[in-house]
């Protein structure tokens, strides 16, 4: 590719309800490609016009009504999009693409597993384990340079999250959600780069609950929006970049982006 690439993630529940705020970031951060999730729209009405207007010529979708759905908007060439079922139920969590130079870039958004941490008493919880579990076994024989990005729904550190004592039983930060995200990343030895270029214990949140009357002055964060990347590609990666201000914006989603930049 030969150049300076930024990449975005960014769930917004909802990008046609948050349209404005998706235009803004645009318009003032200037990423090259934005990864999108929690898109709650099918396919033919994703507002593609307002991307468009603002240079986003490829649009890559894959969405569903109401729920889920995750698309990439991007400034530099796309192709070779796949979308691979790892909730095994045919749910719009997954979108990857094929980047100028080779290099794979996949979007996931992660299910939230409900709000018991018990694979019987909710069978919610289970199903999020098992889509890392297929996520582990497709990193497992992952071949050549790839970015996995998105919503991962697990706050792996202690450092990721506002209290670690409190919410060791808390859906996101369970022992057994740590355990098999670790699982995941040591299946394909993937670089965190998040905390690559933001060690712990420095502070690092990308979740914010809507139920906080002042989300800023509760602070009650968590780090659920991770960028990870192949060795071959981390060692490309510049900087990355947490947008907090984002979630003080008109009709904000409770996620903010987070970005990477690299020299590809």
């Amino acid at each position: 590719m030969d150049r300076h690439v930024k990449i975005v993630s960014w769930n917004i529940n909802s990008v046609r309800f948050r349209i404005e705020i998706v235009e803004r970031f645009l318009r003032d951060v200037q990423p090259d490609i934005l990864c999108l999730q929690e898109t709650k729209v099918v396919d033919q009405d994703f507002p593609r016009a307002a991307f468009r207007a603002l240079g986003y010529d490829w649009i890559i979708v894959h969405g569903q009504r109401m729920h889920h759905g995750v698309a990439i908007v991007s400034r530099v060439p796309l192709e070779a999009d796949d979308r691979l079922d790892w909730q095994a139920n045919q749910e719009a969590r997954h979108l990857g693409v094929r980047l100028p130079g080779g290099v794979r870039l996949e979007n996931v958004y992660v299910p939230a597993g409900g709000d018991v941490p018990d694979r019987e008493a909710n069978p919610k919880f289970g199903q999020k384990l098992d889509f890392l579990g297929r996520m582990t076994d497709w990193s497992a024989g992952l071949a050549g340079p790839t970015i996995l990005t998105g919503d991962f729904n697990i706050a792996p550190l202690p450092e990721d999250v506002w209290s670690h004592k409190q919410l060791l039983d808390v859906v996101s930060h369970t022992p057994v959600e740590v355990e098999t995200l670790a699982a995941l990343q040591a299946a394909g030895d993937w670089v965190d780069l998040g905390r690559h270029f933001h060690p712990a214990p420095a502070r690092l949140h990308t979740w914010w609950s809507y139920r906080a009357k002042d989300w800023a002055a509760s602070d009650r964060g968590r780090r659920l929006d991770h960028m990870w990347a192949t060795r071959d590609v981390a060692a490309q990666a510049t900087g990355h970049t947490v947008f907090e201000d984002c979630r003080n914006w008109l009709k904000p989603s409770d996620h903010i982006p987070i970005m990477t930049e690299f020299a590809f």
